[in-house]
């Protein structure tokens, strides 16, 4: 079941991606050939609106072919007036980008719908306090809950943790313990953590964990759209902070996952319920747009790249030199992915 989950979500957001290319793409008046979800051999296809639709037998990506580019050779074009290398630079770019957008509303839309179904988060109550710490020194207790910091009411784990980690001086907290109020003073101190990329940091902590109590989340109409545009930006930044991070080597190369990775993450998900699906589906697909931006001729910022260099010196880059950087991409992108895959299996085995 979580194997069958997780092509049809991968699979899902594929679509939409190449979605938002094929409607850019009709509103330039450019004749898209071939729609297609997947790889290599036609399972099923059929024609409609001048467009051949297919899904192929390999589920790990899918393309758009419009009349005038093929990846696979950039020496063959057309200059038909429905042609794709007629169009100025500015409307292949926004072709382009209309992919990765796709994939950024979806996540959107995703994450919405999560806010809908009331989302369980992390409440304010204290599991273990560390010997020694601030909170400690305070007399802070397992299940003692934080209601309120200076005066600003608490309701979430990560309200009280960010206001924590931006503090200045001593904090007043306002602690509910066996049903009666109680207030303590702290001053929380630089301690040594991880960061979401495993790197160690200095941050002001207060020495508490959480004591996993959960709550669902209630939110307006207008506290959805926003939460929706919060995680959708969050989620963005993370991954281009990754990708930023592993390029420069602050992150380990092992770290890389592929498409197991992402099925057995999508399978654990279906275990946790429907809800986890949907938020891991948002950050794959945020994933996805992010990944098909970067500067790779084989993707779609790589094909940005070209245009823009056309949009500035008002020149295409040469036959020559579009066709080695093609090459270059292609092979950056399978070396990446087999890195992924050889990652994969040695967390398998491991």
């Amino acid at each position: 079941m979580g194997i069958l989950v997780s092509l049809l979500v991968l699979s899902g957001l594929i679509f939409f991606h190449e979605l938002g290319h094929y409607i850019a793409a009709r509103m330039m008046g450019v004749y898209v050939e071939v729609f297609s979800i997947g790889f290599g051999k036609k399972l099923f296809s059929f024609k409609k609106w001048d467009t051949e639709w297919t899904i192929a037998a390999i589920p790990l990506g899918g393309y758009v072919r419009m009349k005038g580019q093929d990846d696979s050779d950039p020496s063959k074009k057309s200059y038909d007036d429905d042609s794709y290398n007629v169009k100025t630079p500015t409307q292949k770019i926004f072709i382009l980008l209309a992919g990765p957008a796709f994939n950024f509303i979806i996540a959107f839309v995703l994450y919405f719908f999560i806010a809908l179904g009331s989302p369980q988060i992390l409440s304010p109550v204290i599991g273990k306090v560390l010997k020694d710490s601030p909170a400690f020194v305070a007399g802070l207790d397992t299940n003692d809950t934080v209601t309120a910091i200076n005066g600003v009411s608490i309701t979430t784990w990560k309200e009280m943790a960010d206001i924590i980690e931006l503090s200045k001086g001593t904090l007043k907290l306002e602690i509910l313990r066996a049903g009666f109020k109680e207030y303590k003073e702290l001053t929380p101190k630089l301690s040594e953590t991880k960061n979401l990329f495993g790197e160690t940091i200095q941050k002001k902590m207060i020495g508490i964990g959480s004591a996993g109590v959960t709550h669902p989340l209630e939110l307006s109409i207008s506290e959805t759209l926003s939460y929706a545009t919060q995680q959708t930006v969050f989620a963005s930044t993370m991954i281009f902070t990754g990708v930023q991070k592993l390029i420069m080597g602050d992150v380990p190369a092992k770290e890389l996952g592929g498409v197991i990775s992402i099925v057995k993450l999508t399978s654990d998900a279906t275990d946790a319920g429907w809800m986890s699906v949907l938020f891991f589906a948002a950050l794959i697909s945020v994933n996805l747009g992010v990944l098909n931006l970067l500067p790779i001729p084989a993707l779609d910022g790589g094909h940005i790249m070209f245009n823009l260099y056309e949009l500035i010196f008002r020149r295409e880059a040469s036959e020559a030199v579009m066709i080695k950087f093609t090459i270059a991409g292609w092979i950056m992108l399978f070396g990446l992915m087999g890195l992924g895959l050889f990652n994969d299996i040695n967390r398998l085995v491991g």
